[in-house]
């Protein structure tokens, strides 16, 4: 049975929109440049939309645990990241990325969690054809190989956005440049997969004691979120990534995780709507409620 949105939860879009406007009075009293405020506003708008979305897919819960481990994992990461060089190498945030806590610019933590969140759906379209994870406690070994499976999608992205950050936006200055990726060093992919797969992990093994339990009846545009996330990062990255190489990259690299989940996100809105046909048939209610999916409106 689907249980209704808790009035907290049904209040995430509001909640995002004042971390929005927080987070613009910080900007406007530092004088930040038009380039800062307009990354600052993207990823706030790519955080609350995930966000809300997760909220729907998984439920109110386990939305925040997977906020909260990717805020704080993500942060400690590029905390000891840019101040000891560890994970990703020796580097350090410039001031284009906003507002800091630390050594790091606070939107850091948002993107490791929207990235991880559009991984997680992604993995589970492309190998259950489901947005998120069924009832049940799967087995270490699979939370190992679907974790890994999300980190690999996150840093598909970064193949193309790290040397467009420090290229183009100038986000952070690289110390190492040993990698013979346009100027990144090898040790930087690493440490994206290993800061991903964390997260990922640390959230499903979570899932084993409380499992997703959407908080509102899902619908079609709440699973499209996270697929139109990745890709629009993949089209900005197509038309604009810097070097010219990484857009053909960025194209082929980002575009089979996401073709895939489409395939996946098809056959999960064709199962759902032959199940609330037969449910509506036999007047069977189970079998109603039972679709995990209903048709945005």
């Amino acid at each position: 049975m689907t249980l209704p949105m808790p009035r907290a939860y049904a209040s995430l879009p509001m909640i995002a929109g004042a971390l929005l406007a927080a987070f613009l009075v910080i900007l406007a009293t530092r004088g930040a440049g038009e380039t800062t405020v307009l990354l600052v506003l993207s990823s706030l708008v790519m955080f609350g939309c995930c966000w809300v979305s997760a909220a729907h897919l998984l439920g109110g819960h386990a939305a925040w645990r997977l906020v909260l481990i990717a805020l704080v994992l993500g942060w400690a990461a590029e905390q000891l990241g840019s101040s000891r060089g560890w994970f990703f190498g020796s580097y350090a945030y410039t001031g284009v990325l906003g507002p800091r806590l630390g050594e790091v610019p606070l939107v850091i933590p948002m993107m490791w969690f929207a990235l991880c969140y559009v991984a997680y759906v992604i993995a589970n379209l492309i190998v259950w054809q489901a947005p998120s994870d069924s009832a049940g406690a799967p087995p270490l070994g699979q939370d190992l190989l679907m974790s890994l499976l999300g980190a690999m999608v996150v840093t598909c992205y970064d193949l193309a956005a790290d040397p467009y950050m420090v290229n183009t936006l100038q986000a952070w200055t690289m110390t190492d440049k040993d990698g013979w990726w346009f100027g990144e060093t090898v040790q930087g992919f690493g440490g994206w997969m290993l800061v991903s797969f964390t997260i990922l992990l640390v959230f499903r093994r979570g899932l084993r004691r409380k499992p997703p339990r959407p908080a509102a009846p899902v619908m079609l545009r709440h699973a499209l979120v996270p697929l139109g996330v990745y890709g629009g990062l993949m089209l900005f990255l197509v038309g604009l990534g810097n070097p010219v190489e990484t857009r053909t990259i960025a194209l082929f690299a980002m575009g089979f995780p996401l073709l895939a989940a489409a395939c996946g996100l098809l056959r999960w809105q064709r199962e759902a709507s032959v199940a609330t046909a037969l449910g509506a048939a036999t007047g069977e209610p189970g079998a109603v409620a039972a679709a995990p999916l209903k048709e945005a409106a």
